[in-house]
């Protein structure tokens, strides 16, 4: 299909402060809903983490109309599907489904918003909170290398900045959360002025917004003001590299670079950077150091996209009998390289298509268009953005990355090493 149309997308905002983005596509009979509110890990505080992960699970409990678990039992019997997803800065939840059944989608995001609160017990509560606890312990405590990224995180950010947390909160946390505290939580963010809803699909414009109206237009808009958060970003520590011991087989080495938001101007070279570096096997990380010395088993890297400030992520899984300052030297040399030299013109170039490649793909689907519009909408206020997001990508030039590279390099990183136990240095 062709790159979204500027001029197709209808934005529109509610008496209530609901903003609303439609696309029409008829190419395919569904009609895919995203709803997203501004409020992520990061507008908790220490002590009182985990709560915009715990009402991505809550608000899955039912409502004043809906019955406890009716919301997937609703969309699946229409043979929709739908689910949600926290981060730091945002809340999402979205459904896909056959397009005549698209109100559904409306009444059962509206009836949540409105009227979750009357349907909000302790039991549920308690339900809910046992789930979270036992993902945690699953995903991050007893999960091999789990530890390692939050370690990051909190030497990466430290307190007050509200990235310093994870998103998931800690079991401390989670268990004492009162239903006070959840109450007015989900007074505050949960609302329609702090919200986007996007529909892409099969849908006529005009009726879709009266649709729209007719099942959010008579919610309250009044709600707690959002209150702020910090930004201040404190200098790193002073001790930048820590090693941990694990449940592990291989040593693996992580290195954080703090990088500007996807907010900023300079957003698009540094996700470049990471392409170049590490991302697929003809990358120069993977070339040389997998294929070539032998020295990692596998490498990674990643930009974190979030709305206060980025990271650059590297990370390896060390062949046995490597030595950490190895590895770890390694990885910063090839960063040097780029930052002197910068990529070779054949890795900039391959980075750059598959950054387009990727975004293309995504934008066949009418469920992520809907999630780019989301959250476009959130952070920019402009939908429309995504028209040229690959544009944005193609205009970096090869010194833009190079001079990334320099950037990164000159304010240092942050280094945590995972070894089996019995194994630190």
């Amino acid at each position: 299909m062709p790159l979204p149309n500027r001029a197709n997308l209808i934005r529109h905002q509610l008496g209530n402060g609901l903003k609303v983005v439609v696309e029409p596509d008829p190419s395919l009979p569904l009609v895919a809903l995203n709803i997203q509110y501004h409020v992520g890990s990061k507008n908790e505080r220490p002590g009182r983490t985990g709560l915009a992960h715990l009402f991505e699970h809550m608000l899955f409990q039912g409502s004043q109309h809906v019955d406890t678990n009716g919301h997937f039992a609703h969309i699946q019997a229409a043979g929709g599907v739908a689910n949600g997803n926290t981060t730091r800065d945002l809340t999402t939840y979205y459904e896909t489904l056959p397009s005549q059944h698209f109100e559904l989608g409306l009444w059962l995001e509206s009836d949540r918003m409105g009227f979750l609160l009357p349907a909000l017990t302790a039991e549920k509560l308690e339900t809910q909170r046992q789930v979270v606890m036992n993902e945690r312990r699953l995903r991050v405590d007893n999960q091999p290398y789990g530890v390692a990224t939050e370690r990051i995180f909190e030497l990466l950010y430290p307190l007050p900045h509200p990235y310093h947390w994870p998103i998931i909160g800690t079991l401390e946390d989670i268990a004492g959360a009162t239903l006070d505290e959840v109450r007015g939580f989900f007074s505050t963010y949960y609302r329609p002025a702090n919200a986007v809803l996007s529909l892409v699909g099969d849908l006529e414009p005009e009726a879709a917004l009266a649709a729209v109206e007719r099942y959010f237009g008579e919610l309250d808009g009044e709600g707690r003001s959002v209150p702020a958060v910090a930004r201040e970003l404190p200098p790193l520590p002073e001790e930048r590299r820590q090693v941990l011991e694990d449940e592990v087989a291989l040593s693996r080495v992580y290195q954080a670079y703090r990088i500007p938001s996807c907010t900023s101007p300079g957003w698009h070279a540094y996700d470049l950077l990471a392409y170049a570096l590490g991302i697929g096997k003809s990358s120069p990380l993977y070339r040389e150091l997998v294929q070539e010395s032998q020295l990692l088993q596998q490498v990674a890297v990643y930009a974190y996209s979030s709305e206060l400030q980025g990271v650059l992520m590297l990370s390896a899984n060390l062949h046995q009998g490597v030595e950490l300052a190895a590895a770890e030297a390694a990885l910063v040399e090839q960063l040097e390289r780029v930052a002197q030299d910068g990529p070779a013109p054949a890795d900039f170039e391959r980075a750059r298509n598959r950054v387009a490649t990727e975004l293309y793909l995504d934008l066949e689907r009418q469920d992520s268009r809907a999630n780019y519009y989301s959250t476009l909408t959130s952070l920019f206020d402009d939908p429309g953005r995504l028209t040229t997001e690959v544009d944005r990508y193609l205009e970096v030039s090869l010194a833009e990355v190079r001079q990334a590279a320099a950037d990164v390099l000159s304010q240092g990183c942050i280094t945590v090493g995972v070894v089996p136990r019995g194994e630190a240095e």
